[in-house]
Order: structure tokens, then C-alpha cells, then sequence
């Protein structure tokens, strides 16, 4: 019989494909199906809005325990964002936009058992599945660790948690550290290897892969690659990753929008050119770096289409992705010191065969390379509130660091 976790991942991908022939109208015969024969055994199931914040994006789910029976993905406008003097700033524009998606299908906010929603930049955490709160929203407002879009999902979910009482739970956010000591040094007393990555994606899609293979997530050895706006690759061994590439912040292979590791002495060099001020500076190496500065296309699929048409330029930035996210996955190959179960690729990127198939050439001969495309984040941030709801385990505490 199939995993549970691999079940729920197929239902959900079905759905997904369903999702694109029917114009966004996502409950199915299969999803209400579902729905009714899992309320049948007299448990009531849990109602639980997710909230995924990009930067230009506001992805919205709505998940009946681990079934994802609607969603929207509402793109903001460059423009009307640039209006806004910071990231934080956005709160009440994308909280409305949350409303009125719920208003326009007839949902009330009333009706939810939970919001789960994305974690942001706070100070180093353990895994786990923590309850938002007034601690928790100070560090994201503070921008002390860094001020990303995803900020805005949390700091929503607290907001409305304070005016309706649904509780906010977030799971794995972008700074889950479980580095071991020797990853945690960069070659330089006063500057340290932080975690900052998709840690969600990683360990959902980690835990589809271990399901696959027959085998528990705490007991397995593989090199997850999360492929996407930004790329990062992380070593899975026993559980937790021990090492991984801070893709946020520009190390590891370049992306379709961030530079990746750079020559450090001509970066310095460059900053103090006084051709470029620091805000410059940052937006080269998050934003328009990698593909972004090479072809002045973030989007892979025009990119492919260059490369169909023999554009040499597209084609070598391409092939040099593909060499670089190979590289990356090579060395975090060695950090267990043992076999590997799998190479795991994950995120959009991995929907597009070209792109893999490059990737598979360099690396085949370090072991099996499973692909589940596109991200698992949401599921994740569902699955991790409804395991509280259902007091299968406790919720982490998230406190400041004085």
C-alpha cells in the first residue's frame, strides 16, 4: 500500500493539473470525494487558510486537512508595490487582497480552524511548527535578519488571529539551522555561514522522497536541490539538514535573478568604485544578478525559447546554470561521509526536462535522482498546523534574542 504522505502529494498534484484546464475552479469530484469519506469516520475535519507571500505574489489556499480544495495565486503590480516605502509596509494592501479573495468565493473568515502562514527572516530556529506571535512579528517588522515578502504572511496571520482569534501557526521558515559546527565557518573570524533557503520545500519534498523509497525522512541520506527564483541546495542526512548553500543571500550556483557566489575581491573592489551605492550593490546580487544580468530574462521558458532559436549567448548562461547547480550538488554529496540515497531536484525549474536532463548528465553516477517539480510549500504549512490542531505534537515557542 502507498504512503499516506505520497498519497496526499499525487491527490494534490491531480489537482493541480485539474486546476489549469478549469480556469482556478479547483474542487473537483475528486477533492469533494475525498473530503466527504474523511469526514465519515465522525472526526471533524480541519478548515486551514495558508498564506504564501512572494514578492510580486500572494499565493492563498484553502486546505480541508491535507487537501487543498482552493487557491489563488493574485500577481501585484511592479508599480503599485514600488509605492510602498518598504516590504513591511505592504501589510494592509495585501491584507485586503486576502479578504477580497475570500469575500469574492464566499468564504468567511470565520470558518477557518487555523491560518498557516509562511515564516519570514527571524534569528536562527530550530525545526518545527511554531504559533505566531507579538515576539515573533517584532523581529519581522524590525527587518534585524532580513526583510523578505514572506514576512508579510506571518505578520498578516498574527493581524488577523488579534481581530478574529483563529490561531497563526508557521512551519520551517527560511532560517531553520541545523548546521553541523564546521558548515557554520566562512573562512573569516567576523563573518558567519548562516541558514537562509527554502527550508519548507526542502523538507516536504524530502519527506514525498523518502515515502518513495520506502524509507523514514530521520533515516535518510540525500542532496536536495530547490530550484526556482533562487536556487538552493542542502545536504539531508538523518533528518535535518546539516549543510546547505545560503540562496537568499547569494552563495552557491546563480539563478534566473540572483549572481550566486561571486569573485570576492572584485566585489569589493566594485563596492568601493563609487560608481554604485549599496542598495545597487545589493539589487545586482539579489534581483538582477544570474540569468537577469547575463540575458535581461529571469523567465526560463523565454530563455528555452532562445536556445531553440541557436541564441549562443542564452545558451551558454543555460548551460552554465545547469553546470553550476551540478557543482553544488557535487559537493554537498560528500558532507555525510556515506552513500546517498538520492539526489532530490525540486521547485520550477525541475518541470522543465531541458534544464534536468543537463543536471542528471553531470551527476547520475552519485546515485538515483528523483524529481518532483514545482513546490510543496503549501501542503507543508497545512500539514504543519493540522498536526497541532490534532495535539499530534506541541507548538514551538518563538522567543527574542537579548
Amino acid at each position: 500500500m502507498m504512503d499516506q504522505e505520497l498519497i496526499i502529494s499525487i491527490v494534490n498534484e491531480v489537482l493541480r493539473h485539474l486546476a489549469l484546464k478549469n480556469e482556478g475552479t479547483l474542487i473537483t469530484a475528486l477533492a469533494e470525494n475525498y473530503v466527504q469519506e474523511k469526514g465519515r469516520d465522525g472526526n471533524k475535519m480541519k478548515k486551514i487558510l495558508v498564506l504564501n507571500f512572494g514578492s510580486t505574489s500572494s499565493k492563498i489556499s484553502i486546505f480541508q486537512d491535507e487537501v487543498e480544495i482552493n487557491k489563488t495565486s493574485i500577481a501585484h503590480d511592479t508599480a503599485t508595490l514600488n509605492q510602498f516605502k518598504s516590504v513591511i509596509d505592504q501589510r494592509d494592501f495585501r491584507k485586503k487582497a486576502v479578504l477580497e479573495w475570500l469575500e469574492s468565493i464566499n468564504e468567511s473568515i470565520m470558518s477557518f480552524d487555523a491560518i498557516a502562514p509562511r515564516g519570514g527572516n527571524v534569528h536562527p530556529i530550530a525545526s518545527g511548527t511554531y504559533q505566531v506571535n507579538q515576539d515573533m512579528v517584532d523581529d519581522l517588522e524590525s527587518g534585524q535578519y532580513g526583510v523578505h515578502a514572506s514576512a508579510l504572511a506571518s505578520i498578516i496571520g498574527y493581524e488577523l488571529f488579534k481581530t478574529y482569534g483563529i490561531p497563526a501557526y508557521t512551519t520551517d521558515p527560511i532560517v531553520v539551522d541545523e548546521k553541523i559546527p564546521e558548515a557554520r565557518l566562512s573562512g573569516n573570524k567576523i563573518l558567519k555561514r548562516i541558514s537562509n533557503m527554502h527550508v519548507l520545500n526542502h523538507k516536504a519534498t524530502a519527506r514525498i522522497a523518502a515515502s518513495q523509497i520506502g524509507k523514514p525522512y530521520e533515516e535518510c541520506n540525500f542532496v536536495v536541490a530547490h530550484m526556482g527564483g533562487g536556487i538552493t541546495i542542502g545536504a539531508h542526512y538523518n533528518g535535518k539538514i546539516i549543510d546547505a548553500n545560503n540562496g537568499f543571500d547569494s552563495d552557491g550556483p546563480f539563478s534566473p535573478e540572483r549572481s550566486g557566489s561571486l569573485p570576492v575581491g572584485d566585489l569589493v573592489r566594485l563596492c568601493f568604485s563609487g560608481q554604485y551605492d549599496q542598495l545597487q550593490i545589493l539589487r545586482m546580487i539579489n534581483g538582477e544578478g544570474g540569468m537577469k544580468s547575463y540575458l535581461g530574462e529571469v523567465d526560463v521558458r523565454v530563455i528555452e525559447d532562445r536556445i531553440d532559436r541557436e541564441d549562443a549567448e542564452a545558451i551558454l548562461a543555460y548551460n552554465a546554470m545547469a553546470y553550476q547547480v551540478a557543482k553544488e550538488i557535487g559537493a554537498y554529496s560528500v558532507v555525510s561521509q556515506e552513500k546517498l540515497d538520492a539526489i532530490v531536484l525540486t521547485g520550477g525549474l525541475a518541470y522543465s526536462e531541458k534544464f534536468t536532463s543537463k543536471i542528471i548528465n553531470y551527476i547520475s553516477f552519485l546515485g538515483p535522482v528523483l524529481i518532483f517539480p514545482g513546490e510543496n510549500e503549501a501542503l507543508a504549512l497545512a500539514k504543519g498546523a493540522l498536526r497541532v490542531l490534532n495535539k499530534e505534537i506541541n507548538t514551538q515557542i518563538y522567543m527574542k534574542e537579548y
